[in-house]
């Protein structure tokens, strides 16, 4: 009889551009303004498992740039990876789900918004290196806090 064969297995199976939109609302107008934009960029992870030791980790990039209140351009895209990840504990999982699969995913996201914004006419934003491991960790403790109980007062 075979023995099954437990251990680990991390692989990735796909890196995809799941979304990208970019949307110029006050275009031409705008285009004419020399003025420096405000940028504003928002990321997020998300997971979710698609099969049996398949799960898909999309990083989500939201990047609004503004001159006083007018919209200049708007890029909101996702990137995601499918990954196989087998034979982990759930502390682990979480760990690999939360900072080396968005690492892996995020630079391929960070090249894709720079060209949809070049290709839009404009310079291209640079997002910086993100520490997820940071992101991941501080998510961790916000859970946690939320989870436990106020500690009683007592007053005397």
């Amino acid at each position: 009889m075979a023995e099954a064969n437990l251990d680990p297995v991390f692989q990735i199976q796909r890196v995809y551009l799941k979304d990208v939109s970019l949307e110029q609302p006050n275009s031409p107008e705008i285009l004419l303004n020399q003025a420096q934009p405000s940028v504003e960029i928002q990321l997020g992870v998300n997971a979710a498992p698609v099969a049996d030791g398949l799960f898909e980790v999309t990083v989500t990039a939201t990047i609004h740039t503004q001159i006083a209140d007018k919209t200049v351009f708007l890029v909101e895209a996702k990137q995601a990876g499918i990954f196989e990840i087998r034979n982990m504990q759930s502390d682990q999982l979480g760990a690999i789900l939360g900072i080396a699969c968005p690492q892996i995913v995020y630079p391929y996201l960070r090249s894709n918004v720079a060209d949809i914004i070049q290709r839009g006419g404009f310079p291209p934003v640079h997002m910086a290196e993100i520490n997820f491991q940071a992101m991941h960790d501080q998510q961790q403790a916000e859970a946690a806090a939320a989870a436990s109980p106020e500690p009683e007062q007592i007053i005397v």
